[in-house]
């Protein structure tokens, strides 16, 4: 029974961006390069262009033999495991992509394997061949696809990549419509906000201060001036509350409540500073430090379970709200979460976000399942 090897790679310039696939189909034996393959798709976000490309590598694949042995190598953590049956795939998008590609083998013919991106440098080539000429507007060539292309290739997709990842963050085509936009705005200050005092869930629940409602007085003038938000939801908790009202008046809106955008509960560290935190109970600080599912002491919440909470309101809120810009008001967790996420950064990135009080963020989602964000901790309207 033969073996091959099939490596395969997609990449998107904008993510979404003009996109490409490159696939190739090795012996399992020798090495020896058996079909190679590559398409410029046009508009399409990276894990699109991936799937494209696996797709295309095991149908090679299955035209030299239907009965062989197939390894797949990909650098695509996403693809690998959701084909794997480890992640559930969630993006009506990918479904069908992924139900095409199990279709072509049987399962029991076909088996994954991640690999480090500089291990996949051939099909990585190939999917740039292809969005170079599709830029073009050329078709990919295999004749043309020789060894001294490659690097040559190789640096200038560097150089593309290195710009592309500046100059084009947002970028989406028309075919996927207006994303679900969130615009963040943490409530105004409170007694509590300037003493830099943990203040969640569990706490006392304040309202805001003359100054705080003074900031939320200004982000709704400075909101009503750019006419943009469709709706307005909030935090159950107070602060957010009085916070959301204000602004809504502005914006002749009515508020929503949305109970998974309230603040992480701090458990016994509620009212105090980080200084007091650390002098009474520095072991379960240290802990909470390094670890995201420690929890506060008194058993608060951790940091995993906001962001579970919080990756569930997104998925709820971006499918109530699709195509529409929505006001979200809420707190500092909860709102460097939802970046956070969008970014895919891990969750110590928490502890490197400033964000100051009645500051606007914003990120859109897009129908492919990818975030953009737009603005962080703007505070221009306060000045």
């Amino acid at each position: 029974m033969r073996e091959f090897i099939v490596e395969a790679d997609g990449g998107s310039r904008g993510n979404p961006g003009p996109a490409g696939y490159g696939s190739v189909v090795l012996d399992a034996t020798t090495g020896e390069t058996l079909v190679e393959a590559a398409e410029y798709i046009g508009f399409a976000t990276n894990n699109v262009a991936e799937y494209r490309g696996l797709i295309a590598g095991l149908r090679a694949a299955h035209e030299l033999d239907p009965s062989a042995i197939v390894h797949v190598r990909m650098d695509s953590k996403l693809v690998v495991e959701q084909m794997s049956g480890r992640w559930k795939i969630k993006h009506p998008d990918i479904k069908p992509l992924a139900m095409e590609a199990s279709r072509v083998f049987p399962p029991e013919q076909v088996t994954y394997e991640w690999i480090p991106r500089e291990k996949n440098k051939h099909a990585d080539r190939l999917a740039n061949e292809a969005m170079d000429a599709g830029r073009r507007g050329e078709q990919w060539s295999a004749a043309e696809s020789t060894a001294e292309l490659e690097a040559a290739d190789a640096k200038a997709e560097s150089d593309v990549r290195a710009a592309t990842a500046v100059a084009s963050p947002g970028w989406a085509p028309a075919d996927l419509g207006a994303p679900a936009t969130f615009v963040l705005l943490r409530h105004g200050e409170t007694p509590l906000t300037p003493q830099k005092r943990f203040s969640g869930s569990g706490g006392t629940n304040p309202s805001l201060s003359e100054i705080g409602r003074d900031q939320a007085e200004r982000a709704g003038a400075a909101l009503a001036r750019r006419g943009t938000i469709q709706a307005v939801v909030a935090s159950p908790l107070a602060r957010t509350r009085e916070t959301a009202d204000i602004v809504a008046r502005h914006l002749g809106l009515e508020v929503s409540i949305e109970e998974g955008l309230r603040e992480t509960d701090f458990g016994a560290w509620e009212g105090l500073t980080f200084g007091e935190v650390r002098e009474r109970y520095p072991d379960d600080l240290n802990r909470w430090l390094a670890d995201p599912t420690a929890q506060p002491t008194g058993g608060g919440e951790s940091f995993a379970a906001t962001g579970t909470r919080i990756e569930a309101t997104r998925e709820k809120l971006v499918a109530a709200y699709a195509g529409r810009t929505v006001l979200l008001v809420s707190h500092v967790t909860p709102i460097k979460t939802f970046v956070q996420l969008a970014l895919g950064a891990p969750p110590e990135a928490l502890f490197r976000m400033e964000l100051s009080a009645a500051a606007l963020s914003a990120v859109a989602y897009y129908a492919d399942g990818n975030a953009s964000v737009r603005l962080f901790n703007d505070t221009s309207h306060l000045r």
